[in-house]
């Protein structure tokens, strides 16, 4: 979904979610390179006619938001990369994270061991 984005207003999306909701000029404050206000705000309308962003009016002028929950998202991308790179196979792409294990803290593999153990009563219901 987000992957179908130009650069450009990916990167603007991408701000969206790492600061919540924003102005022009917080947008444009946190762009890799300096874009006029009125260049944002087009990337900003078409961004909200694709439907991945809302504006709201606000006492500072309309404030741009992303329109799907970050855990949404999250859960979206993590779909389409086990899709492309892991032939569609959570266990594979699980098991190149349990690979990583030396870049991993001790409570990272203890919330992944809980997180199993929550999937496995799940599926027992």
């Amino acid at each position: 979904m987000l992957s179908s984005l130009p650069p450009r207003e990916r990167e603007i999306v991408d701000i969206l979610y790492e600061r919540g909701a924003s102005t022009v000029t917080e947008v444009g404050d946190a762009l890799s390179d300096a874009l006029s206000g009125s260049a944002i705000r087009a990337m900003l309308k078409r961004l909200e006619a694709k439907g991945f962003v809302v504006r709201e009016a606000s006492d500072h002028g309309f404030v741009y938001a992303p329109s799907v929950s970050d855990k949404t998202a999250r859960k979206s991308a993590l779909s389409q990369v086990v899709r492309v790179f892991f032939n569609g196979s959570a266990t594979s792409a699980a098991a190149a994270l349990l690979g990583m294990q030396d870049e991993m803290s001790a409570d990272e593999l203890d919330e992944l061991e809980k997180l199993i153990g929550q999937a496995r009563e799940g599926r027992a219901k």
